[in-house]
């Protein structure tokens, strides 16, 4: 039991400490990725996704979207279901060359027991005294995307609104601005992302009690202060091609660049200024009505027991299916990158198309 005690105050200690600082991976979150296709294609999908999805991928996609309103949703778990990660927007056409959206993204890890207050200054132990709280991620973002007089081209942006929240002792508000731009020429298309390209900030602000403050000084934590967290940043480079293979069969590859601008990361190409993560998917649709999908990621260099270095790499799968170009059903078999077979995720979503213009 005293074991178990330690274990929670040292990672509730954790939670505050690290919103403390200036994060390298700051709203790392809105990295993972959305839709069940994109996951199962190791999110290569920004240069083809051209739905609903697309306020998230590159809000210029949405420009094409062809219903007049698109709702796409998905839920699913990490870690063995300890984290939940939700996602869902709604998008709207305005006329034939431009349409809007709103998505909500949340990420939380639910019922932490709070035990800060479970032993009182005569050291009696008192359970009643054990809460329980949420650490939160949120992201609400507004898109609005457009095609241009130039044929096949479309951009498109988003407004963010992040909130962060630990209990009711830790909480943030962020905002940033997301710019994408899509052009196809012919099988070809080509896209450029940027998130964050303002750089986003996330002001943090504590309300500790003074029990709160005592355990943290008793156990050698520094007391949490407001703080400003600051998102970089980060350019994606898509280009996506098209191949007919038969009447009934048709293949799209695509190839993205992550490029992140706050330093080092562990990934094939790196300078001390910026860091290169390639992805690459592939689409096999037949009949436009069933999908296999499949994408490599997180490629990483890491230390063996033997310390030797090795390349790993991220494998993912993926199923969809087109009802009548209406009702969208997809599949992944993935996870955020911990390279664990045990950690992996079935992840579904749903993509729904209303009152679709002919």
């Amino acid at each position: 039991m005293v074991r178990r005690i330690v274990l929670t105050l040292s990672f509730l200690f954790a939670v505050l400490q690290v919103y403390t600082q200036t994060a390298k991976y700051s709203n790392e979150f809105l990295s993972i990725g959305v839709g069940a296709r994109g996951l199962g294609m190791s999110g290569a999908v920004s240069a083809s996704t051209k739905n609903a999805e697309a306020a998230y991928w590159n809000p210029a996609g949405l420009a094409l979207m062809k219903g007049d309103r698109e709702l796409a949703l998905m839920h699913s778990e990490y870690f063995a279901g300890i984290a939940k990660y939700d996602y869902g927007t709604l998008a709207a056409r305005i006329d034939n060359t431009s349409a809007i959206g709103l998505s909500v993204i949340r990420f939380g890890v639910d019922d932490i027991p709070d035990t800060s207050e479970l032993i009182d200054s005569e050291g009696n132990i008192n359970y009643n005294k054990v809460k329980s709280f949420s650490a939160a991620d949120y992201a609400f973002m507004f898109t609005y995307a457009r095609k241009t007089q130039t044929e096949g081209l479309q951009y498109g942006g988003n407004v963010k609104v992040i909130r962060r929240t630990a209990g009711d002792f830790a909480r943030s508000w962020g905002f940033g601005l997301d710019f994408g731009m899509r052009y196809q020429t012919g099988n070809w298309i080509f896209s450029a992302m940027g998130r964050d390209i303002t750089t986003t900030f996330n002001a943090w602000s504590y309300d500790l009690n003074d029990q709160m403050k005592e355990v943290f000084t008793l156990t050698g934590n520094d007391i949490p202060e407001s703080s400003l967290e600051i998102t970089t940043p980060k350019i994606i480079l898509a280009s996506a091609r098209k191949f007919k293979i038969s009447p009934k069969w048709q293949l799209l590859s695509e190839l993205d660049l992550n490029v992140s601008t706050d330093g080092k990361r562990n990934v094939p190409v790196k300078t001390g200024i910026i860091s290169i993560d390639p992805k690459l998917g592939l689409e096999l649709g037949f009949n436009n009505f069933i999908f296999l999908r499949g994408g490599v990621g997180n490629i990483q260099q890491v230390h063996t027991v033997k310390g030797k270095k090795e390349t790993t790499f991220q494998p993912n799968i993926g199923l969809g299916l087109n009802i009548k170009d209406r009702f969208f059903i997809d599949y992944a078999f993935t996870d955020i990158g911990n390279n664990s077979i045990a950690l992996y995720s079935n992840v579904f979503s749903l993509r729904l198309m209303f009152n679709k213009k002919e």
